[in-house]
Parts: structure tokens; sequence; C-alpha cells
């Protein structure tokens, strides 16, 4: 283990193991994240996304931070993101009960705030798919070209305030490895089953549990730097 290592998980238990230790600061949160979803949905994102791709950064070039990676726009981008990423599962969670009803299958509204059973898992699934489906791929695709945006801009902050080159990133974007690994693989052997578990868990842990699953996209999206 490197010093940067040790570094990196010191900060990370720093970050995180107040709220697991003190009752206080655990309440505050709860209350704070009940009151204020979008505001805990940019910070959950901001953090523990960043946190991702500087994990899936070590693991794809031995090291946490290197010249005009960007992290602090990284960190704005993310928190952007998360607050979409709220209102997409809210949106999924209620439409899609909401359309499997509609083609005939009761109850699936209801279902869904019921305990676990194989129909909730079913209704669960259904919501990942139609997320993963319709959400997914074009969330996945301007991630990438944000990305794409803030290595242009050398990492600097000036990539927020700097209109995106949209039609010049899009045409030299890897469309191979977006397809193949990204769409391909990651869609329906990853995010799908990861999805559905969100679904399956109560209203107030799923943007965390989302959040948390950024580093895992971290280690994800280095493994697809890896590959030509």
């Amino acid at each position: 283990m490197k010093k940067s290592d040790f570094i990196f998980i010191v900060i990370v238990l720093a970050l995180f193991a107040p709220f697991a230790l003190s009752d206080v600061l655990y309440g505050w949160y709860q209350t704070f994240n009940a009151e204020h979803g979008m505001v805990m949905s940019f910070l959950k994102f901001a953090i523990l996304s960043t946190l991702g791709e500087l994990l899936g950064l070590r693991l794809s070039s031995g090291i946490y931070l290197k010249r005009g990676f960007g992290i602090w726009p990284r960190a704005v981008v993310w928190g952007l993101f998360g607050m979409a990423i709220n209102l997409a599962m809210i949106i999924f969670a209620n439409g899609v009960p909401i359309a499997l009803e509609y083609i005939g299958m009761r109850d699936a509204s209801t279902l869904m705030a019921g305990p676990l059973n194989v129909e909730k898992i079913v209704v669960a699934f259904c919501i990942s798919i139609g997320m993963n489906g319709i959400f997914a791929p074009v969330f996945m695709t301007f991630h990438k070209i944000t990305d794409t945006h803030i290595l242009a801009c050398g990492g600097s902050l000036r990539a927020l305030v700097t209109p995106l080159p949209m039609t010049q990133i899009l045409c030299h974007l890897n469309w191979a490895a977006q397809w193949n690994f990204v769409f391909k693989k990651t869609i329906p052997l990853f995010w799908v089953p990861a999805h559905t578990i969100t679904f399956l868990l109560p209203s107030e842990a799923r943007v965390l549990f989302a959040a948390l699953l950024g580093v895992a996209l971290g280690v994800l999206l280095a493994v697809a730097a890896r590959m030509k």
C-alpha cells in the first residue's frame, strides 16, 4: 500500500465515520436529507462519485490526482448529475408502476410500499429497466462529454463556464467503447441489477445508495479507460 492509499482511506473515514459514531450527527443527516433532498443529492454525488473517480484514476494510472484531471469541476458536475439522477429516480419509481398497471399488472404501485416478495422484485426490476433503458444512455454519454470538456480545459474551473463544443466532442467520442462496454455490458450486467436493489430500498435511502454506486462507476470507467 502506498502512502497515497493510506491518505485516501483516512480522508474517507474522516468524512463518514462521524455519522456512524454519533447519533446526533446521524439524526441531523436524516432530518436534513428529508427536508432538503435536492441539496443532499448534490452533496452525496459531488463527494462520493468524485471519490469513485479518484479511485478509478488510481486503478488506471497508479495515482489519485494528475495535472488537468479537474477534481473541483468534476465534483460540481457530479453534484448537478446527482440532482438529475434524484429526479429521474422519482419519475421512474412512480411512473413505471403506473405503466405496469396500465398494461395489466394489478397493484404495482402499492406493491412497492409493501413487504419484500417476488412481485415487488419484478416491479423494481421493471423500474430499473425503464431508467437504465431511457435515462442511463443519455446520462452516460453526457457524462463522457463533460469529462472530455473538463480535460480539454486543463481541469480548471473555467470548464464550468466555457460553452461545450458538443458537435466536436460527439464526433470524436470512442463510440466503439461506449457501445461495446459502457452500454452493452455495464448496463445489463451491472446497472440493471444494482438499481433493482436500489428501488427495493426505502425511498430516503435510494439516492445515497445510488451515489455509493458512483464509486463502482469510477472503477468501471477505469476499466473502460484501459480498453483500446
